[in-house]
């Protein structure tokens, strides 16, 4: 049968799909325009199944606040190419909104709710991977109550911080989440830190102390010495303000008076297990298979 432009063209506006599959959606249908609509949805879900087990490393991160929270989310991508697309930031947008406006807390939770036109947010993440052709995931989020001042950081959309403090004013509060963006502590104060952590970490540096050759009497303040400094170093109160290295930020907030409730960190990819795969056997290997 035959196919007119203007159909094409109606049904690829109302279901943003490409020209080309709009036509052979309708091809297929017979014209009718509800079954090539379901058509095109099946061959997104099916393009989208196919490219859910592939690594996703890249993407974006974006923070949202309203009277009562803060959020922190990262969606992740498999290329930086992907992670610029109009279509994939939109996603990432709107979902970031979405998890404030109704108070999302799991990923089971955001995957389940109505988002726009589509019915989840599960099946508008499907959609968005049928047209950029790669894998998407949600990774993480946290929905934060504002039980102090909140300060957050971007930097470059790919790694995101918040903090909350008391007894300081939104300036201190954003200083202390561009700290936490570029210096990456792990802890509030040493108090925090794990004992099981500190302890192992005290019996590496007693071999490594050992090992140098130094007299016996010495060495117990030698480790505690090296071991103080380390675990400071993964702490924001032991950490050198990144605006003034004079400063600890423990200083800083003393100074103002002040005190951090949480922090939060979040990288794009951090932790990702990347394969690292030769391009030009991928290459070959996608040639071998189609002969």
């Amino acid at each position: 049968m035959e196919i007119k432009a203007i159909d094409v063209k109606k049904l690829r506006e109302e279901t943003n799909a490409g020209m080309m599959d709009c036509k052979k959606a309708l091809l297929e249908s017979e014209g009718d325009f509800e079954k090539a609509k379901l058509l095109l949805r099946e061959k997104g879900q099916s393009k989208a199944d196919k490219k859910s087990g592939r690594t996703t490393a890249q993407g974006l991160v974006r923070v949202e606040t309203d009277s009562d929270h803060i959020s922190i989310l990262e969606v992740n991508c498999e290329t930086d190419f992907a992670a610029k697309d109009a279509l994939f930031d939109g996603f990432v947008s709107k979902i970031s909104k979405l998890i404030l406006t109704d108070a999302i807390d799991t990923i089971d939770q955001l995957n389940e709710q109505a988002i726009d036109e589509f019915d989840t947010v599960e099946d508008f993440r499907k959609f968005v991977v049928s047209k950029i052709g790669e894998n998407i995931t949600v990774r993480r989020f946290e929905r934060i109550p504002l039980n102090g001042t909140a300060g957050s950081y971007i930097h470059g959309e790919k790694i995101a911080s918040v903090a909350i403090i008391e007894n300081g004013d939104e300036e201190l509060a954003r200083d202390i989440a561009m700290h936490v963006a570029a210096s990456q502590p792990e802890y509030i104060q040493m108090s925090d830190i794990p004992e099981d952590l500190i302890s192992q970490e005290k019996k590496i540096l007693t071999k490594q102390v050992e090992d140098e050759g130094k007299p016996a009497e010495i060495l117990p303040k030698i480790v505690d010495g090296k071991l103080n400094k380390q675990m400071n170093s993964i702490t924001l109160m032991g950490q050198e303000f990144i605006k003034d290295p004079d400063l600890t930020v423990a200083k800083l907030l003393e100074r103002n008076g002040a005190s951090v409730v949480s922090f939060t960190r979040y990288e794009v990819g951090e932790g990702v297990e990347v394969e690292d795969v030769n391009f030009a056997d991928e290459v070959k290997a996608q040639v071998d298979a189609v002969n």
